[in-house]
């Protein structure tokens, strides 16, 4: 049986690995933004969390969220091509989403280039639904979608003094 898949919050020693597979795997034909300095900055923001799969200096995947009073924003996202369709995507998803639920989040958002079907179908599966098309989204030069995924009912913080039926609730 093989061991069970380590998810960790990653350290600023894992900054520049995590730094390339961005730029190789979600940034390719756009520029760099998401350099290693700015990668410990994300790792030392207490409102977002930086995950990884893999020891320092082998990192297979990562994935950058941010929490903003009950909205999570999934920022980036990555596995390396070889470690795919082998779960550690699917793992690590997960983790971020338990970590996003409860840190109090109903609702997560992210945004995928509109030319990368495979990472569309992969939060698709994951029960992700596509809001939006955006033209131009990535520096002007590829198209985005926006996806969302809600981890509990939208109604389930009404308004105060508004009755339940209001909103189609008994």
């Amino acid at each position: 049986m093989p061991e069970p898949l380590a998810v960790r919050l990653a350290v600023p020693a894992d900054a520049a690995a995590i730094a390339v597979l961005s730029r190789d795997h979600i940034e390719q034909g756009l520029p760099w933004r998401w350099r290693p300095e700015r990668i410990v900055r994300a790792i030392r923001d207490r409102d977002t969390n930086v995950a990884v799969v893999g020891e320092p200096g082998a990192i297979v995947a990562f994935g950058i969220m941010s929490y903003n009073d009950d909205d999570a924003h999934l920022l980036l996202f990555a596995v390396q091509h070889s470690s795919r369709r082998r779960g550690i995507g699917s793992a690590l998803l997960k983790w971020l989403e338990e970590v996003a639920g409860s840190a109090g989040a109903r609702r997560i958002r992210l945004e995928a280039r509109r030319d990368n079907p495979a990472a569309r179908h992969f939060y698709s599966e994951h029960g992700y639904h596509e809001q939006a098309l955006v033209d131009s989204m990535y520096c002007g030069i590829a198209d985005g979608v926006l996806l969302e995924k809600w981890l509990r009912d939208p109604l389930d913080r009404l308004p105060a003094g508004l009755p339940a039926a209001v909103f189609g609730r008994p």
